[in-house]
């Protein structure tokens, strides 16, 4: 169960940042979390959810030369972001971008994070391509369609509703399939596409490599409907096709780092113009976190559900 809890404020670290939380990002992990099947890794606060936070600098560890008290940031957690501090690493914090409120920035890391990684290191998207997405309307969903789009490629989703679909469509996508009315593998088999982001997993696997063009690459970022799963290697010989995956809650420091200054010389812009639009679909106070995991949970959202604090 999820309960409002007192606990010690944390002592930021020689390169951590002390942060006032004013809002943090629910995530699919937390529930997985929550329910005992996604530990927390070694070091991060076991008992506190949420991987995405957004808040204000109070104090820096005495090795920290990125920030400084008073900046507004928003920063990738491996845990502990559903509270009102947080101690984190400065290399994994981002300026709260321009005209963005602590909610919409909160909505940006782990999805961010996940899709730069997996889409365009792992994916090598490049313009001129074609994207799927499963779970359009997902926080990374909706993530990928924007992002895909800035960056020229044309965008497919899978969704399961009509209502799910449009708002796709509104957020830059070319063409949705209605998972519930549709078979994506037979909708899409003339499409040729060139990169798949799948967190669905299971019987997935040969219906993804069916409509991958030659040189196509399939990326995992989590197998809800299974992880075990037969595969044709012949199909993979023949289109010369990459099947990878990825999770990032257990990379190291220097990686996160990394993929942090990536983002902010390649992405970051793109929210200061104003050319990516945060999707937020509802915001709870910290105390009701119980109530935004039922909603999570429920699969009726599009786009990002969010905490609060009081301070917000």
């Amino acid at each position: 169960m999820l309960k409002l809890q007192d606990y010690p404020t944390p002592e930021p670290g020689p390169e951590e940042v002390l942060i006032a939380v004013k809002a943090a990002g629910l995530n699919r992990s937390d529930v997985f979390q929550r329910e005992g099947n996604y530990p927390a890794p070694p070091g991060v606060p076991a008992d506190i959810p949420g991987l995405e936070l957004a808040g204000v600098v109070v104090k820096c560890g005495p090795s920290v030369t990125m920030w400084k008290p008073g900046d507004k940031v928003c920063a990738l957690v491996a845990g502990g972001g559903y509270a009102e501090y947080a101690a984190v690493k400065e290399g994994q914090c981002l300026p709260v971008p321009e005209g963005f409120s602590f909610a919409d920035a909160a909505s940006l890391p782990e999805t961010v994070y996940t899709v730069w990684s997996n889409v365009f290191q792992r994916g090598r998207l490049i313009a001129g391509e074609n994207l799927l997405v499963h779970g359009g309307n997902s926080g990374i969903g909706i993530t990928a369609i924007q992002l895909g789009k800035l960056f020229g490629a044309k965008i497919f989703v899978t969704v399961g509703s009509e209502e799910k679909g449009k708002a796709c469509l509104e957020l830059g996508a070319d063409e949705y399939v209605n998972y519930k009315t549709q078979k994506f593998e037979e909708v899409l088999a003339d499409k040729g596409i060139d990169v798949i982001l799948d967190m669905i997993g299971g019987e997935y696997l040969q219906k993804n490599i069916k409509v991958l063009r030659p040189e196509g690459r399939l990326v995992y970022i989590n197998a809800v409907e299974g992880n075990q799963v037969e595969l044709g290697l012949w199909q993979i010989m023949n289109k010369r096709l990459t099947i990878t995956g990825s999770t990032l809650r257990s990379r190291d420091y220097q990686f996160k780092k990394e993929l942090t200054d990536d983002i902010k010389k390649h992405v970051w812009p793109l929210m200061d113009s104003g050319k990516f639009k945060p999707v937020i679909f509802k915001t709870f106070p910290l105390a009701e976190a119980a109530e935004a995991h039922k909603l999570l949970e429920s699969g009726t959202h599009i786009g990002k559900i969010i905490l609060v604090t009081s301070a917000e």
